[in-house]
């Protein structure tokens, strides 16, 4: 439990001189979307850093989130200034500050990586977008969007960012990238995928839109030029695959 003070000695049992770190912890907005669930995962960053003083890593990776953004940015980039409107947005701004000058104090390189949307199997979250969307088929036969799901968003199937990750870990990558396909797809067009591969009886509704459209796409030039090989999945091919693993 990295909320704990005693976490940090169990994470220097479970760690020799030389390791890498990826730092993926978090109690994420399902968990809680208030000062509390914020306030224990700054804990989770404070003792994450603790440790770090203590053990000599070669390496660490942060995954962070692109909910660092401002909501009305609608492009992208690495450089696009961080005004979160969430907690869990404002909670990874301070552990990426946490981190960062715990890690140049030390001199131990270190990269961020800001994930858009992620989707899979087994995810425990139930956020909108693609991870609901199989549950309410699954279960309901029906799948309720905002407003007719016209937002676009760039969503990326979670084998890619581990992808991601294990190109950054052997080549020991530091810096900051986001981690986005480049491409965006309304929330319609997942829904109805998604009702496709689920059964020709889900319906695919809307409610009453209560907020303005946005939409947000990324410019993925920066990850493309570190990472020349790296291919993700198209969002038709992540659905499919997830669906596949879903009734494996």
């Amino acid at each position: 439990d990295l909320t704990k003070p005693n976490s940090v000695d169990a994470l220097s049992k479970l760690s020799k001189n030389g390791d890498s770190l990826v730092f993926a912890a978090a109690l994420t907005p399902d968990r809680g979307r208030d000062i509390h669930t914020m306030m224990k995962n700054l804990a989770i960053g404070e003792n994450v850093t603790k440790f770090l003083e203590q053990n000599q890593c070669s390496h660490v990776i942060y995954i962070s989130s692109d909910a660092v953004y401002h909501d009305e940015i609608t492009l992208v980039r690495e450089e696009s200034r961080c005004e979160p409107s969430t907690y869990y947005g404002l909670m990874h701004v301070v552990r990426e500050q946490m981190l960062s000058e715990t890690l140049s104090g030390l001199k131990i390189p270190s990269l961020i990586l800001r994930p858009t949307l992620l989707y899979g199997p087994e995810d425990t979250h139930n956020s909108y977008g693609p991870n609901r969307f199989f549950r309410a088929a699954a279960d309901n036969n029906k799948i309720i969007l905002f407003g007719q799901g016209e937002e676009k968003r760039d969503h990326v199937y979670v084998e890619d960012l581990n992808r991601v990750a294990c190109n950054a870990l052997m080549s020991k990558t530091t810096g900051l990238l986001n981690v986005a396909t480049g491409k965006s797809t309304s929330f319609m067009e997942i829904a109805e995928r998604v009702a496709s591969l689920v059964s020709p009886d889900v319906s695919v509704e809307g409610l009453p839109r209560q907020n303005p459209i946005t939409h947000r796409h990324f410019d993925t030039t920066l990850l493309m030029n570190t990472f020349h090989n790296i291919r993700f999945d198209s969002i038709s091919h992540g659905l499919r695959k997830t669906w596949d693993a879903i009734n494996d």
